[in-house]
């Protein structure tokens, strides 16, 4: 049950971060074909289903429908699933299912646009530092010393790298920080470095980027920090055994 309705949650992310982008209101008009402008029935969103039955193409104007549609549900799926596993109905869920939220629309953004909204990431922010006034295993100003590390290491590597990080980036950083906590916000960016070089230094060799081009980093960071922030202890009690 938790899966399904995370899927349908996934289906109005996608909503959500095309209309921000064109600076649009998610509620009105309705959902339609962005090629066709057709309105969209009943069945035709319904999650991942729709996508696999349509074989990919509107119903309407059969123009080709984005993957990132049943990626973007997908993930939300996946990630909330297993956050829930991992956490139960706990108060810790809450923190949880804003950080996933915000980080899935992050990746939706950046994918289709190389942004990071701050009208997503500054509301969030916010309302992750009143929760954890009331939310966490430690006290409200660990996790303020976490926001401030995620926000510093990540303006400390715009400056140095002369732009190389966004600003968008470094204030989702300032959030996760809230979120996670000092230590595992420096495993999350760790984690996140090491595999958006590993598939940057792919792509680059296959020749499908540039070495200057600009490279959506919020998956890496979704990946990243999703790990640190459920497997974080596992993954440093892991690298200590190696030395």
């Amino acid at each position: 049950m938790i899966f399904v309705t995370a899927l349908f949650l996934g289906s109005f992310y996608n909503v959500l971060a095309i209309r921000l982008l064109k600076k649009q209101s998610f509620v009105y008009p309705p959902s339609h074909c962005p090629q066709c402008q057709h309105r969209l029935a009943p069945w035709d969103l319904v999650p991942l289903l729709s996508y696999l039955v349509l074989r990919g193409k509107c119903r309407y104007c059969q123009s080709p429908i984005s993957p990132l549609y049943p990626a973007g549900e997908l993930l939300t799926g996946l990630s909330l699933y297993l956050a829930y596993r991992h956490l139960g109905l706990q108060l810790e869920l809450l923190p949880a299912v804003i950080l996933i939220s915000v980080l899935v629309l992050a990746v939706l953004t950046d994918l289709r646009k190389k942004l990071i909204l701050d009208v997503i990431t500054l509301p969030a922010l916010v309302l992750l530092l009143v929760l954890r006034l009331v939310i966490g295993e430690y006290s409200f100003w660990f996790y303020l010393a976490g926001g401030l590390t995620g926000f510093g290491l990540l303006l400390l590597i715009s400056i140095v790298s002369r732009g190389g990080m966004g600003g968008g980036d470094i204030k989702l950083y300032a959030l996760i920080g809230v979120v996670l906590g000092p230590s595992l916000t420096l495993l999350s960016l760790v984690l996140a470095s090491f595999m958006g070089a590993l598939v940057g230094g792919v792509m680059i060799l296959l020749g499908r980027w540039q070495r200057k081009e600009t490279i959506p980093f919020a998956p890496f960071i979704f990946v990243g920090t999703f790990v640190a922030y459920f497997y974080g202890e596992t993954v440093w009690v892991w690298y200590l055994q190696l030395w």
